[in-house]
Parts: C-alpha cells; structure tokens; sequence
C-alpha cells in the first residue's frame, strides 16, 4: 500500500513539473503519462527509473513547447538586463506561502525564463546540461535564470503585499501588474 501511495505521490509531483515547464495542464498530462508508461518496466529499479522517468518527463515536457521556448528564447536574448526594483534585503518568503501560490508565480513567468530556473534551480541541473536541454547556449540560460529568479521574486513579493515604487507611482505601466 506504501509503494501505490508513493507511485501517486510521484506521479502528482512528475505532472506539476510538467505543468510548470509547459504552462499548459493537457499537455502536462499526456507527457507524463508517457514518461510514466516508459518508466514502469522494472519495478526492482523503482527509485532509479523514479529519477528515469523525471529526466524523460523534462524532456518531453520541453519537446511539447519548443516553439513557445524557442520564441521565448528569442525575446530573451534581445532583452537587455533591466534594473527592475526587488524587495529589500530584508524581504522573506511568508511561511502561509502554498503550492499554489508558487504555481502562480511561476507561471507568471514567460517560459524560458521560468524553464531556466525550474531546470537550474528546484531540478539542479547543470548550466551545461539545461543549456542542452533548452537547445541554446549557457549565457543565455544564464540570462534567462537571473531574470526568471528576479521576476519569481518580485511575484511572490507582490503576493504578500509589496509594491515597488515604480508600481505606487504608476500602476498602470508596471510591467509585473500581470503577476
């Protein structure tokens, strides 16, 4: 009974990371079905074909949006590096903070930036690999993480109540108010 509870568990966790990474729910489902049907021949290999089926659901999730990623990655490469306002230092994520919360915020985030820091930052993917994965080079995944990281800031930071100046003096230009 464990192990069905666990399988659930991963499964549940296999498909929000597939959600994160293609911002789209039905796609999220079909690819990890996929990756689960490829991962189920060996139960003896159950924690390795856990990380197995992990690796194929990124794939496969970034396969089912490469030309959203590839135009994103576009319009990252042309950006240049803005100095938006963060929180201050003395900011903290609000313990209440849910799943659904962070789900918010990151979908919020156009997708390359958000597969960059979902890739590097909760999967720990090397800059190498992710950049292979992305199908791009390490700088612009570099880029498009520190802007991605910045943007998943100041959405959870808006979440719990803070307003940048830019935004207190003019709220309808802000960039984030879509956030």
């Amino acid at each position: 009974m464990k192990t069905l509870e666990q399988a659930k568990d991963g499964a549940a966790d296999l498909q929000w990371l597939a959600t994160l990474l293609t911002g789209r729910r039905e796609i999220a489902v079909d690819v990890t079905k996929q990756a689960m049907a490829e991962g189920d021949s060996n139960p003896f290999f159950s924690t390795w074909m856990v990380a197995w089926s992990r690796r194929l659901l990124i794939a496969k999730a970034l396969t089912a949006v490469r030309e959203d990623l590839a135009a994103s990655a576009r319009r990252s490469a042309s950006k240049r590096a803005e100095g938006y306002e963060l929180p201050p230092r003395s900011w903290a994520l609000d313990r209440d903070t849910t799943k659904s919360d962070l789900e918010r915020a990151l979908l919020s985030i156009e997708v390359f930036p958000r597969a960059a820091v979902l890739l590097s930052v909760y999967e720990r993917v090397p800059l190498k690999d992710a950049a292979i994965l992305l199908d791009t080079e390490q700088d612009l995944v570099r880029k498009a993480l520190a802007a991605g990281v910045r943007e998943l800031t100041i959405n959870l930071a808006r979440m719990q109540g803070w307003k940048s100046a830019a935004t207190k003096s003019n709220p309808v230009n802000s960039e984030w108010e879509h956030a």
